[in-house]
């Protein structure tokens, strides 16, 4: 809104869109994820929520809020349904980070900027539309049920940012994510502030399980730790799921900064929070290229893939790499089980 102050200091006026002016309506059932921060966990949380619908025999399709980089006339609609589909639409690294995950559930996801045209297409194959939103925007789709996921690594940026904190004040359920690896006392602020300011949203504590391919390979080696782009950067978080496996597996991380070039040492320049993670940034092929030659410079004995993507298929990488993954804990997925049946999304057995 400082942005805003300046607009307005000198004479100009401007209208902020509202949900009712931005959201689509769809005649099937929509459930929405949306977040306060970029990296909360909202993915994860969709895919969970695809899981059990789809065990309950629904047929669900997923739209993922768009992020199309090129031309977008022809990424007005995109419909990802394997790998193969990364090549027809030109992705960026940023933009297979959120559809890999979808696709390795066996889902079909959908993304673009035409939403109505979009939402067409989908409603032709889904019984049930879970929208995985982006960053901390607004759905796009007018929801049934809004799920939004908060950060307890962050504690109070769900009410200091926008609009992360218009889907904090509208929220249906609030999830407070990564509470096994985030302080009690930041868990605390987060649940002051919902009794503040959404008190009638139902409230569950989430854990994200790491799922790491070859945790054996970690123990007293050197690591170099690469983590999703957007949510070291922009996003403002200092470390993800790779710094937390290594410290579990007693690893050893490698400071990359000196070792970065070009596009990449700029990131590091530009956003002083960043601590040990190289951030994914590959939205075009030269900085994919500067991606490969920062890590392939940092001496270390294995390499930590903490990015939703397939970075093995994306960029040739001179050491053995560590797969770290993360999902929404079992007693979570029971909690948004009992919700969807309560709101009578699945019937009860």
């Amino acid at each position: 809104m400082s942005f805003a102050s300046k607009v307005l200091a000198v004479g100009a006026s401007f209208r902020l869109l509202g949900p009712n002016d931005t959201m689509v309506r769809s005649k099937k059932t929509v459930i929405a994820v949306t977040a306060v921060r970029t990296g909360s966990g909202k993915s994860q949380t969709s895919r969970a929520i695809a899981r059990i619908l789809r065990e309950h025999s629904k047929n669900v399709i997923a739209i993922r809020h768009g992020m199309p980089y090129g031309n977008l006339l022809k990424q007005s609609c995109q419909r990802f349904a394997s790998e193969k589909d990364f090549k027809k639409y030109n992705t960026t690294i940023e933009e297979e980070e959120e559809y890999q995950p979808w696709i390795d559930n066996r889902f079909v996801v959908y993304s673009g900027f035409d939403y109505k045209q979009i939402l067409k297409l989908v409603e032709r194959e889904a019984q049930v539309i879970i929208f995985d939103g982006g960053n901390n925007d607004t759905s796009l789709i007018k929801p049934d049920l809004l799920i939004v996921v908060t950060d307890p690594h962050r504690a109070g940026h769900e009410i200091n940012y926008y609009p992360g904190f218009v889907n904090f004040l509208m929220a249906d359920v609030i999830i407070i994510n990564k509470v096994d690896s985030a302080k009690k006392e930041n868990v605390k602020i987060i649940l002051n502030n919902i009794k503040k300011y959404n008190p009638k949203a139902k409230v569950i504590l989430a854990r994200s399980e790491l799922i790491v391919d070859k945790p054996q390979l970690i123990k007293n080696k050197l690591c170099a730790i690469i983590g999703d782009g957007p949510s070291l950067s922009h996003g403002g978080l200092p470390f993800g799921a790779g710094s937390i496996a290594v410290k579990r597996y007693k690893g050893i991380i490698i400071d990359p900064k000196k070792y970065a070039v070009g596009s990449i040492k700029e990131t590091f320049q530009k956003y002083k929070h960043l601590r040990y993670e190289i951030p994914a940034m590959g939205y075009s092929k030269q900085q994919i290229k500067e991606l490969e030659e920062t890590v392939n410079k940092v001496p270390c004995d294995i390499v930590i893939d903490g990015t939703p993507a397939n970075l093995k298929r994306i960029i040739k990488i001179n050491k053995p790499i560590v797969e770290v993954n993360y999902e929404l804990d079992k007693e979570s997925i029971k909690e948004l089980e009992k919700i969807l049946k309560e709101k009578r999304f699945i019937k009860r057995r």
